[in-house]
């Protein structure tokens, strides 16, 4: 089912695979002519938990099962000879069960119990493919391998199951796992051909789409993003269904079959706010430690929902911060309790499990958080032009900067909705501060470049501001210096014109400056250009461009792939936990009223605009040297090793994420040309042509006209879209979501809301800035509580097992690399003026710790949190 024991393909088990299968046992007599034989076996599975312990009662119940008769059953299926009288189905072995299951005494903490098996089998059934499991017991339980370590004429034979195995009552079929052989479909041995088909159509489901599904149910199956709203509590937390037209698209995402909403039809009714019990197929959801690990760090976040209640109990200033001081002693001491009641009051407001990870033992400070590393060496130096202009190629979304290729930049917004939105900076504006060159030569140079947000936003911008939300939709013009770093030249703030959308944009453009009030202006007109890059990073970068747009991969890929299939092999490991991420996104984090709409700008119309930039998606454009050319940061050149030429030299995420790419591409091409030595092979793989139909026409369906979709035809089109879903899995995800405590977590240097406009002269606000530039900073932007927020023998295939210890050593090559240019002084926008190394794409093959993502180092192997 996967290919490593841990789901970090880019650590440990990039670096050395973990087992390889054993040839035909030599010890074995080879003059051995009984019929019956003995193969012993041995099981690996794991008992029912609830987070991190055993559930003692159900642990009791199977054991009373066990005294009963009932134990769990294993029986084997022949890959040789079919049973006419059973539909040509592989010939069963006799049901043989787990021994001892009442003595071997499982630990009160999770881990594996390994059970020994003897199955009786005849010879002349040749080799098992499969088995069947039965489980007779009260309660469920999670199998991971079977391994047989006599079979006659084989030797040593490996099951890979990765699976909860519920109660036999629960199934209308047989649970059948297969062995680590790998085939396409029309290699698949006679014996085994339908207990493939049939495992294809449990995971289906009854393909009516109706009724709700159950913990125990198998099912993947599509549905529309229509369970974020929550009509019960009025016309406030109505929102549109995302998906099934055209003026709303959205990816598609995994159907639970929750009933209607009483009160709106079309709206799937939610569960209460605490409840985490979403269905997702019980394979996708975490394992037992990993599912600990994001209830503490999702608790942050859920305590902003919260916000109300311990508002009401702690502190009427609470949503203010007062000084810079204020912010840092959320990292240096906490927020001090007034009184030993308060304590006492907020735990009556809250369950005690969710606020004992925010508290500190000593119950004196709340909401305590590690310093993040972008104030770790040096306080201050988030706020100069040059971090500011570092962040934007190396910081936590480096994905949307892009050359600037006429001046002044224009707009593609229709003009007959809109108006004129063309930018309103001028030469004048920016060509005291670009060198003594000419705009004009400055563009054939390739030296302005531009972060501009300007198109995402305007369209939303009169429903945002009329919310206690006052920002602005930006466009900001960078340098690129003689030593690769960029500088900004100008910021320019437009709103939708006062006599409406037809008559265009109002803007006003703001240059740099460092002293007395023009200094203060241009940190607000900063922070403005940050708020539009951290909204759209949250919601674009890192919401929609990874988790959403892959969900429907992921259900395709189960729907019409079986486990035996190379492709599902190759991909399966990178969508681990990603379904159940986000249905948990859907409960606490996109909802109406979730935390996203609480703490990023775009508030309640945050998801609808997500999907206004889901219209212009395209999937062979996050190929990341695509991506690239797209942007204008790198143009084509064949005599480079990697066929691109970087207009930044010194941009990290583009020069570690092309090394990973290539690794992963070069990985790929090995693993796919093995299987597939031709195009034809590939056309006719039944089960690849149905995947790719299905993730057109279902999983992605309202763009499915449009032309730029890969037919699946050729080989090289298969390669392509496995590297891209892999990338987009992986190391992609990594760069956009790892940083964002490092870089992130202090309040000031990336705020995600702004609370009023830019100051005019002659006002209060203006002389407030003039008199206290630091005060009038924090509260224009976000007030303080809106900042607290597998196996190793994956296949018995030597040279794809081969091609994946080669891509392991390339990855350790990378990581020395990365570590090399990070040392190297003369890059200097590896570590700018907060000292901080890019390590968002450093595969970290070595030591990888479990940190939540606070560190922003390692590469991940799917998107999971």
């Amino acid at each position: 089912m996967g290919y490593c024991p841990s789901s970090r393909v880019f650590n440990n088990a990039m670096v050395k695979f973990c087992g390889k299968p054993r040839t035909k046992d030599k010890g074995m007599s080879e003059e051995n002519n009984n019929k019956k034989n003995k193969i012993k076996g041995t099981v690996v599975l794991m008992e029912k938990n609830v987070l991190d312990f055993n559930d003692l009662k159900s642990s009791l119940l199977d054991r009373v099962h066990e005294l009963l008769g009932k134990g769990v059953s294993l029986q084997l299926i022949s890959a040789v000879h079919t049973d006419p009288a059973d539909g040509s189905r592989g010939k069963l072995g006799k049901p043989s069960y787990l021994e001892k299951w009442i003595t071997t005494v499982s630990q009160l903490t999770a881990g594996e119990t390994v059970f020994t098996i003897e199955f009786e089998w005849d010879e002349s059934m040749g080799i098992p493919g499969a088995f069947i499991i039965k489980n007779h017991h009260h309660s469920q339980f999670y199998i991971k391998t079977l391994t047989l370590e006599n079979v006659p004429g084989h030797g040593r034979l490996h099951f890979i199951c990765n699976s909860w195995v519920y109660p036999s009552r629960r199934y209308n079929y047989h649970r059948v796992f297969f062995s680590n052989k790998t085939y396409l479909p029309r290699q698949m041995p006679e014996p085994l051909r339908k207990y493939r088909e049939e495992e294809l159509m449990n995971l289906r489901g009854n393909g009516k789409g109706k009724g709700k599904l159950n913990e125990w149910d198998r099912v993947y199956d599509y549905d529309y993003y229509n369970d974020l709203a929550m009509p019960e509590k009025g016309h406030n937390f109505a929102r549109p269904v995302l998906g099934g037209s055209q003026e709303i698209p959205y990816p598609r995402r995994g159907r639970t079959g929750r009933k209607p909403h009483k009160k709106d039809p079309n709206t799937e009714s939610r569960l209460s706010l605490l409840n985490l019990d979403i269905y997702v197929p019980r394979d996708e959801q975490f394992n037992m430690v990993k599912f600990s690990d994001f209830l503490a760090y999702a608790l942050k976040s859920l305590f902003q929902v919260l916000i109300p209640e311990i508002a009401a109990v702690y502190d009427k200033t609470i949503n203010e911060f007062d000084s810079f001081q204020d912010v840092l002693d959320l990292y240096e001491g906490g927020i001090k309790l007034p009184n030993d009641d308060t304590l006492k009051k907020i735990r009556n407001c809250l369950p005690w499990e969710m606020i004992r990870e925010l508290v500190r033992n000593d119950g004196e400070r709340f909401m305590k958080f590690p310093l993040p590393a972008v104030i770790k060496e040096d306080k201050s130096a988030w706020r100069t032009d040059e971090e500011f202009a570092r962040e934007t190629l190396a910081g936590v979304n480096p994905v949307v900067i892009s050359r600037l290729k006429e001046f002044p930049p224009a707009s593609k917004l229709d003009p007959k909705a809109y108006g004129n939105q063309k930018s309103t900076i001028k030469a004048e504006h920016i060509e005291m501060n670009i060198n003594g060159l000419t705009v004009e030569e400055a563009l054939k140079g390739n030296r302005p470049f531009i972060l501009n947000h300007h198109d995402a936003l305007m369209p939303y911008l009169r429903r945002i501001n009329s919310t206690s939300t006052k920002t602005y939709a930006t466009r900001t013009l960078f340098l690129l210096q003689d030593d690769g770093t960029l500088k900004p030249l100008a910021i320019e703030l437009s709103l939708p014109h006062p006599q409406g959308d037809t008559h265009g944009a109002v803007s006003k453009v703001f240059t740099p400056a460092e002293d007395g009030i023009e200094g203060s202006v241009w940190q607000l007109a900063k922070a403005y250009a940050v708020v539009n890059d951290s909204g759209y990073h949250q919601l674009i970068s890192h919401w929609l461009n990874t988790h959403a747009v892959i969900e429907p991969f992921i259900i395709a890929s189960n729907r019409q792939l079986s486990v035996v299939h190379p492709i599902y092999k190759l991909l399966h490991p990178h969508f681990r936990d990603t379904m159940n991420i986000n249905a948990l996104a859907r409960q606490i984090l996109i909802n109406a009223g979730g935390v996203f709409e609480l703490t990023v700008f775009p508030g309640k119309h945050a998801l609808e605009m997500s999907s206004s930039v889901y219209k212009n998606w395209i999937f062979t454009d996050q190929s990341l040297p695509l991506d690239l050319i797209k942007r204008g940061m790198a143009v084509r050149d064949t005599g480079n090793p990697i066929g691109l030429k970087l207009l930044i030299e010194d941009y990290p995420y583009a020069v570690d994420g092309l090394e990973i790419w290539s690794a992963i591409e070069t990985w790929v091409t090995e693993y796919c040309s093995f299987y597939y030595p031709s195009d034809e092979v590939v056309k006719a793989d039944t089960e690849i042509q149905s995947w790719w139909t299905e993730i057109r026409n279902e999983g992605h369906n309202d763009l499915k006209h449009e032309p730029w979709w890969p037919e699946m035809k050729t080989r090289a089109e298969l390669i392509e879209a496995c590297t891209i879903i892999i990338w987009i899995s992986s190391a992609l995800h990594a760069a956009v979501n790892f940083g964002q405590y490092p870089y992130a977590g202090y309040l000031p240097n990336r705020s995600t809301i702004s609370r009023r406009f830019m100051p005019e002269q002659g006002t209060a606000e203006y002389a407030e800035l003039e008199k206290d530039p630091e005060l009038a900073f924090l509260k224009t932007i976000t007030p303080q509580f809106q900042t607290l927020l597998d196996t190793p023998e994956w296949t018995s295939d030597v040279e794809p097992l081969a091609a994946f210890e080669r891509f392991g050593r390339k990855l350790v090559e990378i990581e020395k690399r990365v570590t090399e240019r990070n040392n190297d002084s003369r890059l200097k926008n590896r570590i700018g003026a907060v000292k901080m190394p890019y390590t968002l794409l450093y595969p970290n093959t070595s030591d990888y710790t479990r940190d939540g993502g606070l560190t922003g180092k390692g590469i991940p192997n799917s998107i999971s949190i």
